[in-house]
């Protein structure tokens, strides 16, 4: 993590960035962005010198001819001095100076002075040509944390690849570095992987959706599916890489695998017995919720599951990769005597640590090659997995637990930063589910909090989370995640909560921008006509009830939804709080 502060202030009142800058400081001008516009950039810099000038030529029409220094009127160059995330831009009469400490640094900063353009220069084509005015200064800036993520299902409603690079510009655009792709669950396996073509044919779609919350929501009927071929991914993780967004793939499991073992029944445990012999393979599940169907422990699952993985590393070649470990049912690992006769041999007799042994296991075949792995905070209640990431969603508890035992964690609250619960208690809100997570809630949240820096672990920053079993369509998404994914940036370049009045005085125009890219974004004054859902049932909570459920489920108070870890039979009763 930098060790910038969050908290220095701006010189004077600040231009309408998103996210605020750490330090601005006016000079008397304006710099005239025309058609004689000349760009110099150092060779470590070409990337970005290409990028910025495919942005400036599709919204100004401008072509940016190369140039020397000393006559480019924008220039781009390093400066070793700077961390590799920081930047300073400089703007004066006669012209525009970027130096990075590099080439994500001088992103950020191209990203900064898109935002001093008029908010149509975000267009695809010219509809405000330049000349633009520029406001003359110098802005210093820097991120806080290390990680500003987002995750983002695509399983639940799947969204084709160009609404994926959608995204990732628009968390370019706010300087977000981290997208988790959610690509298993029970009800779909959205990745192409070779030798395994029953993922694609027989996981990768389902036969219906459930529309709305609660068990006797009604089912839409219509098949609903889609996965990215070996094309897609490469072309998902080059574009991203462009702009400095790792990708982050997430195969979840031991639990959440229903749609991998109607593929592969071979791979799960207690299926029910077929009459003529052999298993019962479940369909791909239609319901929201939490499906009880688990992986089996076997040295058969355990090498399928790894090759699996294999290839899934071969196709995403960032740092991390994510598996999950949440929400696991053990009722069919109770049922199945091939599991208890491992566990008996493991000499395990706690859910937990059986669960944490599987994960070890294949998180020891990402470690071989260079990888880590990410895991939900459940990992915390088994024996440790080794040089894990833990992304602590059940409240704040899993963040200091996490710190405490010596993992990295990120924050990822579900009572803070889940931009797919309801926005306001307007009972216009389109299916609305969990607790009033409003912008100013999301600018309230603090990642840091109660962390001194004393712990064993290290706090590498925070993630959003937009889970879409109720966001069934890219307009949806953008109703659902701005403005509110625009606080959270803030929130995580800064390292701490912002003022709500001084992030309102910027939304306005930085909203034009959104809508100049097409996001179609809640207004303030709630849901348009066409963006509500009426008669879709939602499932509101309470903010007690959230907390409530969050401390049951981390065991601070009795448990309510959740079997014991042995004994019983009896499904659990499956939470209001779906992920």
């Amino acid at each position: 993590m930098s060790a910038v502060p969050a908290s220095v202030p701006s010189a004077s009142p600040v231009p309408a960035l998103v996210p605020a800058p750490r330090s601005w400081r006016p000079r008397p001008g304006v710099h005239v962005v025309d058609e004689r516009a000349e760009l110099h950039t150092d060779p470590a810099l070409a990337g970005e010198a290409r990028r910025l000038r495919r942005l400036l030529g599709a919204g100004g029409g401008l072509d940016l001819e190369p140039a020397g220094r000393i006559s480019a009127t924008i220039r781009l160059r390093t400066d070793e001095a700077l961390g590799l995330e920081a930047f300073a831009l400089d703007v004066r009469p006669d012209r525009i100076e970027v130096r990075a400490g590099g080439p994500a640094g001088a992103s950020y900063a191209i990203e900064a002075l898109r935002q001093l353009l008029p908010p149509d220069a975000y267009r695809r084509a010219v509809v405000a040509p330049p000349p633009w005015e520029v406001p003359c200064g110098t802005i210093e800036d820097e991120p806080v944390l290390a990680w500003r993520g987002v995750l983002l299902d695509v399983v639940r409603h799947f969204l084709p690849v160009r609404e994926v690079l959608r995204f990732i510009d628009l968390m370019a655009m706010h300087r977000l570095n981290m997208l988790q792709l959610h690509l298993s669950d029970d009800q779909g396996w959205r990745l192409e992987i070779d030798g395994f073509p029953e993922l694609t044919s027989v996981a990768s779609w389902r036969r219906a959706s459930q529309v709305g919350a609660g068990d006797d929501a009604p089912d839409d009927g219509r098949p609903h599916g889609g996965f990215y071929s070996r094309a897609d991914v490469a072309e998902i993780v080059a574009y991203a890489a462009e702009r400095h967004v790792t990708i982050v793939p997430e195969i979840d499991l031991p639990g959440h695998v229903q749609a991998l073992v109607a593929a592969r029944p071979d791979l799960g445990a207690g299926l029910d017995r077929a009459p003529g012999g052999g298993v019962v393979a479940p369909e791909v599940w239609t319901r929201w919720g939490i499906s009880d169907h688990v992986l089996g422990l076997s040295d058969h699952v355990l090498e399928t599951v790894g090759a699996i993985l294999d290839d899934v590393l071969d196709q995403f070649p960032g740092p991390v990769l994510a598996l999950g470990g949440d929400e696991s049912p053990k009722v069919r690992w109770r049922r199945d005597p091939d599991v208890r006769r491992r566990l008996a041999e493991l000499g395990l007799t706690r859910d937990a640590d059986a669960q944490n042994w599987l994960l070890d296991r294949l998180a020891q075949r990402a470690r071989a090659r260079g990888r880590r792995v990410l895991l939900w905070d459940e990992v915390l209640e088994g024996a440790p997995v080794r040089d894990a990431v833990v992304a602590s969603w059940r409240g704040a508890h899993g963040i200091g637990t996490g710190l405490a035992r010596g993992y990295d964690v990120v924050a990822a609250p579900a009572d803070e930063v889940y931009l797919d619960y309801r926005e306001s208690d307007d009972p216009r809100e389109p299916v609305p589910v969990g607790v009033v997570t409003d912008v100013d809630r999301v600018l309230a949240f603090d990642p840091r909090r109660g962390v001194t820096g004393d712990e064993p672990g290290r706090l590498l920053g925070a993630q959003a989370h937009v889970w879409t079993e109720h966001v069934d369509s890219p307009r949806a998404l953008d109703y659902r995640v701005f403005p509110r994914l625009a606080a959270f940036a803030e929130v995580v370049w800064r390292g701490g909560p912002s003022d709500p009045a001084d992030f309102r005085s910027r939304l306005a125009t930085h909203e034009r921008r959104l809508e100049a890219c097409g996001v179609e974004l809640r207004r303030a004054d709630g849901p348009q006509p066409w963006q509500e859902r009426p008669g879709v049932a939602g499932s509101p909570l309470e903010r007690h009830e959230l907390d409530a459920h969050l401390r049951r489920l981390v065991g601070l108070a009795p448990s309510l939804d959740r079997t014991p870890l042995r004994g019983g039979d009896t499904a659990p009763r499956r939470s209001r709080v779906v992920r």
